[in-house]
């Protein structure tokens, strides 16, 4: 196995570095990295005492710094200790000034600049935290995505993921002894979206919460009959609706809320409202 130093440099919060570093080493198999983590790096006595850990864990340096001074005794220092430093942004920000015919203003942090965007999904992350799970079902028309499923497929954690880009989320879950608020079968504006997966993964997932809770796995939670009713009860409540259907069996949540976001632009383009007929995934 492979075992190496990489060192993410950044001015700024350093979420984009670390999703490009992590996009990247996900191509790769059979590798131990040490991450070093330096968000921030604002100032040249900050930026000399990360040289100095750079040179103690020699290794891979990544940076997103905007200001050429900075960054011009980074790059000096790296090649000096011979390690590779790459600007990961550099590439994208070249194409688009060729394109664009100017250059851009090199500011520090931009992306995360408090306007109308910014407060927008700042009310879409607390909007689904406020209806999680069922609660205050007398709001959901208000929602742009509305995820039903069975307990533990996945709708909190997609619904927060969707939240984070902007979309307001409310989420419910399906239980045979517990229908659903009749609200829920009226709903025009919000995308209504069915989760299912398959009972044995299900069945794997919710035995792990139950351990993780020192709880006894031996429960009609787990039972086999019991959670294949469950979803076919689900299944058959979607078909009935016309709600599109996503398995999330082998998804990840950003796959899976990925194929929310595709249905719900489909949708917007189209411009309709309501039930949209059964569109399994």
């Amino acid at each position: 196995m492979a075992r190496f130093h990489l060192h993410l440099l950044s001015d700024s919060t350093g979420e984009t570095l670390e999703m490009i570093a992590k996009a990247a080493l996900a191509q790769f198999d059979d590798t131990d990295v040490v991450r070093h983590f330096w968000p921030m790096v604002r100032s040249q006595q900050h930026l000399d005492r990360i040289i100095g850990e750079i040179a103690a864990n020699p290794g891979l340096v990544f940076f997103t710094l905007v200001n050429d001074e900075t960054r011009g005794k980074l790059e000096a220092r790296c090649q000096v200790l011979g390690l590779p430093a790459i600007a990961v942004l550099d590439g994208v920000t070249d194409a688009l000034e060729d394109l664009l015919g100017q250059e851009a203003k090199g500011r520090v942090g931009r992306q995360h600049r408090l306007d109308e965007a910014y407060f927008a999904r700042v009310d879409a992350i607390q909007f689904t935290i406020a209806h999680d799970d069922g609660i205050a079902w007398e709001d959901w028309e208000e929602a742009d995505i509305v995820l039903a499923g069975v307990s533990r497929s996945s709708k909190t954690p997609t619904s927060i993921y969707l939240a984070n880009r902007g979309y307001k989320v409310a989420n419910i879950p399906i239980v045979v002894e517990s229908p659903p608020p009749p609200s829920l079968f009226g709903l025009r504006r919000p995308l209504v979206v069915g989760l299912t997966t398959a009972p044995e993964r299900l069945i794997q997932i919710r035995r792990n919460r139950l351990l993780s809770l020192s709880q006894s796995p031996d429960t009609d939670y787990v039972d086999q009959d019991k959670v294949e009713s469950e979803l076919k009860f689900a299944r058959r409540m979607f078909a009935d609706n016309s709600w599109p259907v996503i398995d999330v069996t082998r998804r990840s949540i950003e796959e899976t809320a990925a194929a929310v976001i595709n249905l719900f632009n489909e949708r917007q383009a189209t411009g309709e409202q309501g039930p949209q007929g059964p569109r399994p995934i």
